[in-house]
């Protein structure tokens, strides 16, 4: 099927271009893309940060939701015209694209594709990071930095949903208070308050048992300090840099676990048991509104550059999707 798709001109140009996109293999389907999901990966990816893996389309974009187009050999559970969103390995700014049916969610009806291509990369990076790294459990203290992000605002729904209690960390008064109205607990405004002397002055020092961070940097001298005895430290992002200083006498005395992850780095059998345990565990709190994601702006394809700035600046809450119906 023919498609238009986003090209890498250069890291500073992104040009629209037209292809023909390959029949799906055996285990895959082919997928009429209405909406693309937007994530730093793809901003580092554009930069020459990010190499693409051999088997990966190194067209832009990670996730997909939109309608099966055609499905291959021993593909079950799909059928041509279901609405789905997909976890796909590059090619999803594009109008069509390649998915593994085992990478693949059905959308319950609550859940239109617009909101769906706002989860898959969300929910698999919180169920991986959150719930098999962290292992966070009913009762015990999250720590999300970036609780407006789209993955944060995800992490909070499903910890919550859950029985953990959750702190989190946004940049700036309103951002506080929409991360509030999800439900975490406490939030400090990381942009005017002294973060850790915040937490410490609210009884968090020492009780985090699970931190989920995208900030790296300085604030993982914080984590280290708030942890509780036997937390576990998540790294997923290094947006305040990718070194840090390390207290090693804390990570010995709490009997700390310091650990991260790419969703890339799961490899596809792994993602593909992250997507088995989403579908059991996970959709029918989507269903049922318990979980739900949160779109900031929809952007068109042909403005992906425009998309990205707006991740970089920050100003964001949620998730920034491109719609790939129009150019």
């Amino acid at each position: 099927m023919q498609r238009r798709y986003i090209d890498i001109a250069s890291p500073e140009a992104l040009t629209l271009k037209t292809d023909t996109l390959q029949d799906p293999g055996p285990g895959e389907l082919a997928i009429a893309v209405e909406y693309a999901g937007v994530n730093r990966a793809d901003i580092l990816q554009r930069l020459g940060l990010y190499p693409v893996p051999d088997d990966a389309s190194p067209i832009l974009g990670l996730e997909v939701a939109g309608l099966v187009a055609a499905t291959g050999a021993d593909v079950e559970g799909f059928s041509v015209g279901d609405r789905v969103a997909a976890l796909v390995q590059g090619g999803g700014y594009a109008s069509a694209a390649l998915a593994r049916a085992d990478h693949t969610l059905l959308l319950p009806e609550a859940i239109d594709t617009r909101l769906g291509a706002a989860l898959p990369e969300a929910l698999l990076t919180v169920w991986h990071n959150v719930f098999v790294l962290g292992a966070l459990q009913a009762g015990e203290t999250l720590l999300i930095h970036g609780g407006g992000s789209g993955i944060g605002s995800i992490a909070i729904q499903m910890a919550k949903a859950r029985g953990a209690r959750v702190v989190a960390t946004a940049g700036g008064s309103e951002k506080c208070q929409r991360v509030a109205a999800l439900g975490a607990d406490f939030v400090v405004d990381y942009r005017e308050d002294a973060l850790i002397d915040t937490l410490q002055s609210a009884g968090f020092a020492g009780s985090i048992d699970v931190v989920l961070d995208m900030a790296g940097g300085d604030f993982t001298a914080h984590n280290l300090q708030l942890a509780a005895p036997d937390g576990r430290i998540v790294c997923i992002g290094v947006m305040r840099g990718p070194k840090a200083e390390i207290d090693l006498f804390q990570i010995l005395m709490k009997r700390l676990i310091l650990t991260g992850s790419t969703l890339r780095g799961l490899g596809m059998s792994g993602r593909a048991e992250g997507f088995s345990a989403i579908n059991s565990q996970v959709m029918a709190e989507v269903a049922s509104g318990r979980v739900a994601p949160h779109v900031h702006d929809v952007l068109p394809l042909s403005e992906a550059l425009a998309a990205h700035a707006l991740m970089q600046s920050g100003a964001h809450f949620g998730k920034i999707l491109l719609d790939c119906r129009t150019a």
